[in-house]
Formats: C-alpha cells, sequence, structure tokens
C-alpha cells in the first residue's frame, strides 16, 4: 500500500474518532461537566494545583506521555510487519489507549488530584493500593534511570543536538516568567521562544559538542549524573517555572517536526520516492519473540501505555481548570500520539529504503531495510531505534529541498527534547508517589518535596550506576519494562473499569473490554519473560519478574472479586464521587 495514502486514512480515522467515540465517552460514559470544581481550582498553590489553559497543559500532558516511546516501540516492532504495528497503534490509541489516559485524568480530577495508585484504595482496598504503588514505583524507577541514558546516548549520535536541547531551559523559563510575571500574550511570546529554539537548532551543526570523559567517568556516565541533577531542580520548581513553559515550546516544536514529516510524506509520495520497503507481515523474524503477545508490549506508547496513567493521575490532573477540557488533553493527546507512531512506522518502513549508511555503503530499498532489520538482535538497540526513525525521517524532509544536517538536527533535537521531559515529568510523578507513599504510612518526613525528589532522583542514580560508571545499570532491568508498563496499564483499565462500574449500566464496558484484553497479553508475556529468563539463568529478572507476576494476578484478582461485589466503597479515600 502507498505510504501517502496510509497516512491520509489514518489521519482522518483519528479525526473522525474524536469526534465520534470521544465525545461519546466524555459526554454519556464520564459525564463531563463544566460545573464541577476542578482540583486546579479548589486546591490552587502556585506550585502544582495551577489552573491552566487547555492548550498549554495539552503541550505538557503531550510531551509527558510521548518522550521517545512512541518512537522506539514501533520503530523495533515493525520487524513483524508494517501491518500488525499499525493496526495495533490505530485501533489500541482508540479504543484503549485514549480510554485509559482519559479515564484515569477524569477518576484523578475526581479524587483530588490523587495519583492512580492513591486512589486505588477507594475502588478496590488498601491492600491493592499498596501493591500498586509498588508496580509503579517500579516503573517510574526504571524510566528515570533510564532515560538518563537515553538522552546521553543521543547525545552522542547526534551531537548537533546538545546545544539546542540545554538552551530550550533558558528559553523555556524566560517564557514562563513573561507570561506569569509580566501578563504578556501566549500565544505571541510562544512563538518567539520556538523562532529562538530553532536558531539554536540550526546552529547545532555548526557548534557540535562531544561530552568527554571526566574523572574515569565515560560521556554517558557524565550525562546521566548532569541530566539527574537536572531532574531534581525541574521536579521541586513550580510547573509555572520551567515544566509547562518547557512542554508547551515542545508542543510546538511537534506540529513542526509533525507537519515537516506530513508535507515530506506527501512531497517524497507524490514524487514516486516512498515505497514502503518493510513486510507487510513477518511473523518469524529471525532470534525474535513470537508477535503474539510480544506486539502488544512491544509497542506502548503510541497505542496504550500504562506510563501515561501516571501522568494523566499525577500531574495533569492537577493543572486542567475545566473538567471539560479533559477530553482534549487526555483523549486528544493519546489520538495525537498515535499520529506520530504512524509517521514513525512510515519512516521506519518507506523512508529508511530512501538510504541507508552501512560501514560506508548506502543501501537503498528492500537492501536497506532487510540489512538494518536483519535480526532482532540487530534492530533491538537503542541506538539502533533511534537511528531508523531519525534517519527515515530526515529522508523523507529531505524530499522539502532540506539539507541532510539540518533534518538530522531537527529530529535528533525532536526526540531528545522529548525524551528530557519524560525525564523530568517522571521524576515529579515518582516524587508524588513517594509523598503519597509517605503520608499513608505516616511518615511526613516523605512528604517533603526535596526529601521526596532526593529518594527518586537518589534511587535513580543508584540503579544507573549499580554495573559501573558509564550509567548503564538501568538496563539490566529494562528487559522488564515492557510487561512492567502494560502491566500497569491493564491494571489501570481495571480502576476504571470498576469507577464505571459504581455509575451503573453498561459504561464499564468501554474500559472493561480493552483491560480484558492487556491482562490476558500482559501476564502472557510476563509468563514467557519467566520462561526466557529462567533459561537464561537470569536470577535477577527472574525474581522481580516472578514477583510482578504475582502482584498482577493478585491485583486482577482483587479487582474481579471487587466487580461482582455488592458491596459499596471499601474505605480509605472518601470523596462525594
Amino acid at each position: 500500500m502507498d505510504a501517502l495514502l496510509i497516512m491520509i486514512v489514518a489521519f482522518c480515522g483519528y479525526i473522525v474518532m474524536y469526534k465520534v467515540y470521544g465525545k461519546y465517552i466524555g459526554s454519556k460514559v464520564f459525564a463531563l461537566s463544566e460545573a464541577a470544581k476542578t482540583p486546579s481550582v479548589e486546591m490552587e498553590d502556585g506550585m502544582d494545583y495551577v489552573p491552566t489553559k487547555k492548550e498549554i497543559i495539552f503541550g505538557h500532558h503531550f510531551t509527558s506521555i510521548s518522550g521517545t516511546g512512541p518512537i522506539v516501540g514501533p520503530a523495533i516492532a515493525i520487524i513483524w510487519g508494517w501491518v500488525p504495528a499499525l493496526l495495533w497503534v490505530f485501533l489500541g490509541s482508540i479504543v484503549m489507549g485514549a480510554v485509559h489516559d482519559f479515564g484515569a485524568l477524569i477518576i484523578s480530577m475526581r479524587n483530588q488530584g490523587k495519583s492512580i495508585s492513591e486512589y486505588t484504595s477507594k475502588y478496590v482496598n488498601n491492600r491493592t493500593k499498596f501493591l500498586f504503588f509498588l508496580i509503579v514505583f517500579l516503573e517510574l524507577w526504571i524510566v528515570i534511570a533510564i532515560f538518563g541514558l537515553v538522552i546521553a546516548v543521543i547525545f552522542s549520535m547526534y551531537p548537533q543536538s546538545v546545544l539546542a536541547v540545554w538552551l530550550e531551559v533558558p528559553i523555556a523559563i524566560l517564557l514562563g516568567y513573561m507570561i506569569y510575571k509580566k501578563g504578556v500574550n501566549v500565544m505571541t511570546w510562544s512563538i518567539y521562544a520556538v523562532i529562538a529554539m530553532y536558531i539554536c537548532v540550526i546552529a547545532g551543526p555548526y557548534l557540535p559538542f562531544k561530552m568527554p570523559a571526566i574523572a574515569g567517568i565515560p560521556p554517558t556516565g557524565v550525562w546521566t549524573i548532569i541530566l539527574l541533577a537536572y531532574a531534581f531542580i525541574a521536579s521541586i520548581l513550580p510547573v509555572t517555572t520551567l515544566l509547562q513553559p518547557r512542554d508547551f515550546i515542545n508542543s510546538h516544536q511537534l506540529v513542526i517536526a509533525m507537519g515537516l514529516l506530513v508535507l515530506g510524506v506527501l512531497f517524497a509520495g507524490l514524487g514516486g520516492n516512498l515505497e514502503i520497503v518493510a513486510p507487510a507481515i513477518q511473523t518469524t523474524p529471525l532470534k525474535a519473540p513470537p508477535m503474539w503477545p510480544f506486539l502488544f508490549i512491544t509497542i506502548a506508547c503510541g497505542a496504550i501505555s500504562g506510563f501515561h496513567s501516571l501522568v494523566s493521575s499525577g500531574t495533569s490532573a492537577k493543572q486542567v481548570r475545566n473538567e471539560k477540557d479533559a477530553l482534549f488533553v487526555g483523549y486528544g493527546s493519546m489520538l495525537m500520539e498515535g499520529a506520530l507512531a504512524t509517521l514513525v512506522i512510515i519512516a521506519v518502513a518507506a523512508g529508511i529504503g530512501m538510504g541507508y549508511v552501512k560501514e560506508g555503503v548506502t543501501l537503498t530499498g528492500v537492501d536497506a531495510w532487510t540489512t538494518h532489520y536483519s535480526s532482532w538482535a540487530a534492530a533491538a538497540g537503542l541506538g539502533s531505534k533511534v537511528a531508523a526513525f531519525v534517519d527515515g525521517s530526515a529522508n523523507m524532509m529531505g524530499s522539502l529541498g532540506i539539507p541532510k544536517m539540518f533534518t538530522l538536527a531537527i529530529m535528533a533535537v525532536f526526540v531528545a527534547s522529548f525524551a528530557g521531559t519524560t525525564l523530568d515529568t517522571a521524576t515529579r510523578i515518582q516524587r508524588y508517589v513517594i509523598g503519597e507513599l509517605g503520608n499513608s504510612l505516616k511518615l511526613n518526613f516523605l512528604t517533603n518535596r526535596f526529601i521526596a525528589t532526593a529518594v527518586a532522583v537518589g534511587t535513580a542514580l543508584i540503579l544507573a550506576f549499580a554495573t559501573g560508571a558509564s550509567g548503564k545499570g538501568a538496563l539490566a532491568l529494562w528487559p522488564l519494562f515492557g510487561a512492567v508498563n502494560q502491566t500497569l496499564a491493564a491494571l489501570a483499565l481495571l480502576i476504571i473499569t470498576l469507577y464505571l462500574k459504581k455509575k451503573g449500566g453498561l459504561k464499564w464496558l468501554v474500559a472493561g473490554i480493552p483491560g480484558a484484553f492487556m491482562i490476558i497479553m500482559t501476564i502472557w508475556a510476563v509468563v514467557l519473560n519467566q520462561v526466557n529468563f529462567g533459561t537464561a539463568h537470569n536470577v535477577l529478572l527472574q525474581v522481580i519478574n516472578f514477583v510482578i507476576l504475582v502482584v498482577a494476578i493478585w491485583i486482577a484478582l482483587e479487582g474481579f472479586i471487587k466487580f461482582f461485589s455488592s458491596s459499596g466503597t471499601d474505605e480509605a479515600v472518601k470523596s462525594p464521587t
């Protein structure tokens, strides 16, 4: 099928489903009301609870849930073929991911902006709440540690991205100051900020920066330390100082990058230069795990991701100023991420065929794709995934006449800055999680934002350097991340199902059917992982994976029992909703 046609059909589908299914869920299932008082208004503190315009919070929410997720997942899952990858992204984002993100956001907004692990006690019981905390902490622990490394790897591969990514920080701080302290026009000044950002992007190829080893610590280790220190500072600042304005800039950067990609697909497609070179379906690629269930674990962001429920109930629920804005923020952001993942699939299925350099030789067409995706191991590395997208995208954008040195810089900055947003958002959410846990356990010192953030960053630092000075320690647990993340998505859908069940009728089906599917897929994958880790004699992964399996089954059983129970709310978190 023609890549241009795929893009047009998919994008039209996202728009139609937002207008039809999304609005149905908002009005009929969750009954959004402009009169409802949101946590951002009721609990406004200028630090975390801040009523925010929906366009700004959309930018924060989207850039936080995206990161490199909708890039690396499709970029490796396409090894099973572009058809299953595209179908999962399209259908998954509409009927699963968007419902998951939107549902978690609304329930949190109706429970004082508490995290999904905290309000689990209301809809299931206290035992489940603490088990949920365990899964959430583990996920965020890995995310914080690994994303420092992710950005370090991107900086190493694309040193032309370093200047723009770091100068975005003072640009964002100035933008936040002008908007919130001086009351300037948001759109006008955000355009100024984006122009300044892209001046830095254009300057990047002329001023590349390669981090040297310092005191015996390799460049990746140095970058990891710097990035985690940045995450600490970003997490304790008011959201209006850095988080919101940076993410607003990134949302504009997204529009520009996606616009260039769309135009690249259009011009390359009309010029007859964009041929899909990936196989439609490839069920048994060399040394790859089975497509079922691992397709649904490998592609998370872009279809459905448990991390999104943490963003929805962690930061976004504290900033949405009106319930009706939640549909645009929660459901709309997920469909936008699906659109981005669709472009990623086109880039790695067709764009890479326009030219791929391997050991100094430029390959094109099917040869380019088969060389890059010669086996699961060849395509599985972080650098390989990022390169497939960046190079494929740069090729398509090159059809617009933009020199490749600039297209590479644009896409590298795009990927790195989104990864940075995920890093600082994950750190802030982990701070909330630790604070909520401290409050539940009567350990009041953990509710202090400086101490909670220090615990979040400190534990991630320990994991990052557990295997040496390179900062790659989190890679030891990375094989668990997909299953942990999708287990969290399944459990979040379970909580949403129980919430809707209490409302009566069959509303619960919109979350219950996706939840049942995800529970089956993730537990299936975790069981297969347990077998694989045992075969490889990896005791560490075996033990942690077994704990994940037990917790997932336990919470699922607790939820199943609660679903068929006629009793009301158990205990813990009380609220009128």
